[in-house]
């Protein structure tokens, strides 16, 4: 018989059965080292596409690949223990079919180790979830501001301010709701319609630029950091300042180099002490 270690994540159904007991904390991590010191403290890791333009400094998130993202999460899988690690999947890899978005949705779990997968889209992508979902594929659904919609958006503009967007809203909502998904991200939505979805649907849900009513939260990890330049977006609040730590870091590096202080002999190998 095979031996099963015990699960040492959270775990999908915990983040499920986190709803009306505790909030969810939850961050954007890229790459490993980040991932390592964010694990500790986090219920939930995404690995957004995000990295596209926080990563690669690319102007949208439209084209990262499911390869790049994949590679990225398995760098974050490797490096965590404990939060429970979700991938975004990229545009363009789930839109076509339930068997496209299936077939994509596997193949990048497969080589990440991610326990689930977040994708963006109203109640026409309520079917795909459903799909995932009875295929074995948890799915966190993405409503409201949706970066992969930037283009239909008309740009990364608050959703929800009318009367007709907020119950389009609430609908994908519940649509993705009912379809299985374990819980929805509701993103730059009017704080009245983020506190009412909290409050009808039985799945939790992870703010960012909503309210505090919802479930949980979620920023980019570089945003809370002060890496993220001096712009920082509304919903976002700026925790530390690395963006100094690693100037001040740096800075003394060039400085010992440059008046020949580092290295001294004692990094250095092979030396040969004095009789």
């Amino acid at each position: 018989m095979s031996v099963h270690r015990p699960a040492q994540r959270v775990t999908v159904p915990q983040l499920m059965a986190y709803k009306g007991t505790r909030k969810i904390a939850s961050l954007t991590a890229y790459i490993a080292p980040i991932a390592r010191l964010l694990d500790e403290s986090l219920d939930m890791i995404l690995v957004g596409d995000s990295t596209a333009m926080v990563g690669y400094d690319l102007p949208d998130t439209l084209s990262i690949t499911p390869e790049t993202m994949a590679a990225h999460a398995a760098a974050v899988v490797r490096a965590t223990r404990q939060a429970c690690i979700i991938v975004d999947m990229p545009f363009g890899s789930y839109q076509q079919s339930p068997a496209q978005a299936f077939a994509n949705a596997a193949s990048m779990m497969a080589a990440s180790g991610v326990s689930g997968v977040k994708l963006e889209g109203g109640q026409v992508l309520a079917d795909t979830t459903r799909f995932l979902v009875d295929r074995g594929i948890p799915v966190l659904a993405h409503v409201g501001l949706m970066p992969q919609y930037v283009h239909t958006m008309g740009g990364f503009k608050a959703q929800g301010m009318t009367d007709a967007a907020a119950r389009r809203i609430l609908a994908d909502a519940h649509a993705h709701a009912q379809a299985g998904a374990f819980g929805v991200v509701l993103e730059g939505i009017s704080e009245p319609l983020a506190r009412q979805i909290t409050a009808e649907l039985d799945i939790p849900t992870i703010g960012i630029g909503a309210s505090p009513a919802c479930d949980g939260q979620i920023l980019v990890t570089e945003d809370i950091l002060g890496l993220s330049g001096d712009r920082i977006p509304k919903f976002a609040h700026r925790f530390g300042d690395a963006a100094q730590v690693i100037r001040d870091a740096v800075g003394a590096y060039a400085q010992s180099v440059r008046e020949e202080s580092f290295p001294t002999l004692d990094h250095c190998f092979g030396v040969r002490s004095k009789a």
